[in-house]
């Protein structure tokens, strides 16, 4: 079985408060959006993971994609599989890419392997694995809130509008991220600000990340400005970045302009 995890985007990020369990509580929107790893799940002699493009780091045996299957083993009697990924969403880039590849592991074996698995059972599994992981098991636009694994619908009149994303390649840690953030509640809930229109966004739908982080990597400020002065209704950075992305009314192909970078442009659905 061949699947595509996506990444996703951050619109509005507000660091509420620290828990006592030492995470935070979060507001936000997710939003899915095109950039994709390829999945490949086949019924295998033994269990095995392998991937190419983007080299993985870590230790191997710590994939989620394989933490993913372990945990579903442990409730259904399912035989070996190899596991193979096309790592192409940079990581520890804002973008969820790890949690997507893991939530799509288990859908997949569902799927695969003919499990019945509901989509509570899934989404209980995926809030285990990571805190943006349970997203990809829903996949569409979502208030997120909680440590980010807590959904509501909300409506926002994106689909069809184009987006350009840009990776500079700068590695930033959750811990380092977090280490500059002052948890606080947001004056306006993020819900109300994004009922209004996309122009009203630029001065008031904010991610917290970006007051401490825009200093200390200034690269990432002028990408962002890049993508006003090219003509983004809305830019900003995604999660804890360093990934920054511009959302436009039609289409348009900055390939040249960010050449030096990372990038992926497309539609939004």
């Amino acid at each position: 079985m061949l699947v595509f995890p996506n990444a996703k985007i951050n619109i509005g990020l507000n660091i509420v408060e620290k828990r006592p369990d030492g995470f935070h509580n979060i507001s936000s929107c997710f939003y899915p959006v095109g950039w994709s790893d390829a999945l490949e799940i086949t019924i295998s002699e033994k269990l095995q993971f392998t991937s190419d493009g983007i080299s993985i780091p870590g230790n191997e045996a710590d994939n989620l994609c394989l933490k993913a299957y372990y945990m579903v083993s442990e409730d259904y009697d399912i035989p070996p599989v190899h596991i193979h990924l096309l790592k192409a969403i940079p990581i520890g880039a804002g973008l969820g890419g790890g949690s997507s590849d893991a939530a799509f592991t288990i859908s997949a074996l569902n799927q695969l392997l003919d499990l019945h698995i509901s989509q509570e059972k899934q989404l209980d599994y995926a809030r285990r694995l990571g805190s943006d992981c349970a997203f990809f098991i829903l996949n569409k636009q979502m208030y997120c809130h909680g440590k980010g694994d807590q959904f509501e619908n909300i409506d926002m009149a994106l689909a069809g509008k184009w987006i350009v994303m840009v990776n500079p390649g700068i590695h930033i840690s959750t811990v380092e991220a977090y280490a500059g953030v002052k948890p606080q509640h947001p004056e306006t809930d993020l819900k109300d600000l994004l009922k209004k229109p996309i122009s009203s966004w630029k001065n008031e739908v904010t991610n917290d990340f970006e007051t401490s982080l825009f200093p200390k990597y200034p690269l990432l400020s002028d990408i962002k400005e890049d993508l006003y002065k090219k003509g983004a209704s809305y830019a900003a950075m995604s999660g804890s970045g360093s990934t920054l992305y511009g959302i436009f009314e039609k289409e348009i192909d900055l390939s040249e302009h960010f050449q030096r970078y990372n990038i992926w442009q497309g539609m939004l659905s």
